[in-house]
């Protein structure tokens, strides 16, 4: 089990390493955020210096690119079902959770690389995080990776199709960047949108974040934030488990 998920991995990050404008790709926007819109929300941080600022900030964009990084991956998969390589690669001997367990160790780790090089800018830009609440930050964008990606490809063996993919996750990305507060601190929200925050769980993960990089480690967020996360991770890992199975008829 372990060897087939090795493999898989590998195949998938040499696939990677070939054509890597599209992780490239996906880190611009955050890194535009970072450049053009941290400096918007200053005043609405604790002092209103750039430090402080990219401290508030800086976790949020970390998010956004989980969930932006891994929440469309499921797009290639329906390629691969369209013509047929799935489903023989789902009736051979393959151990079946080792095709969806490869892609998603995949992703998380494109996540982190993308991780790194944002806050190696945010750091030139005067970002001074704690370094253990870097380190466990980066465990949490995993772990929310392993969320957004099991979704992903849940939906593409479930759905089969671009366009209803696309408009389901259209649909739910909008309010789900909105209510973690990324953009603004949920403070500045009206009562009942920040009651409705609590139900999402990228809120969550963005406080516990701004907590590791203010070094607060005992903050409620932080333990609330890795139980949702890897909760929510372990079943959506499940369902995508679980639909492969169901493809290999």
């Amino acid at each position: 089990m372990l060897r087939q998920t090795t493999l898989f991995l590998g195949y998938e990050l040499r696939n990677t390493l070939r054509n890597p404008i599209w992780p490239l790709f996906g880190l611009l926007q955050p890194v535009l955020y970072l450049l053009l819109f941290a400096p918007l929300v200053a005043n609405t941080a604790a002092g209103g210096s750039q430090a402080d600022t990219l401290l508030q900030f800086t976790p949020g964009v970390m998010m956004m690119i989980a969930l932006f990084g891994s929440l469309f991956v499921g797009f290639g998969m329906i390629s691969e079902i369209r013509n047929g390589y799935l489903e023989r690669l789902a009736v051979s001997q393959t151990w079946r959770p080792a095709i969806v367990l490869g892609r998603t160790l995949r992703d998380m780790i494109v996540l982190v690389v993308q991780a790194l090089l944002l806050v190696a800018l945010a750091w030139a830009m005067g970002l001074r995080a704690s370094v253990p609440g870097l380190a466990l930050m980066l465990l949490l964008m995993a772990a929310t990776g392993l969320l957004a990606s099991g979704l992903s490809y849940g939906m593409a063996l479930a759905l089969r199709d671009e366009n209803g993919m696309s408009q389901i996750m259209q649909f739910f990305a909008l309010p789900l960047i909105l209510l973690t507060g990324i953009m603004l601190p949920m403070s500045l929200a009206p009562d009942w949108m920040q009651a409705i925050a609590q139900f999402n769980p990228l809120y969550h993960a963005v406080e516990a974040g701004r907590a590791l990089f203010a070094g607060d480690f005992s903050n409620g967020s932080i333990p609330l934030a890795f139980a949702l996360t890897l909760a929510l991770g372990a079943l959506t890992m499940a369902w995508s488990v679980s639909s492969m199975r169901k493809l290999a008829g």
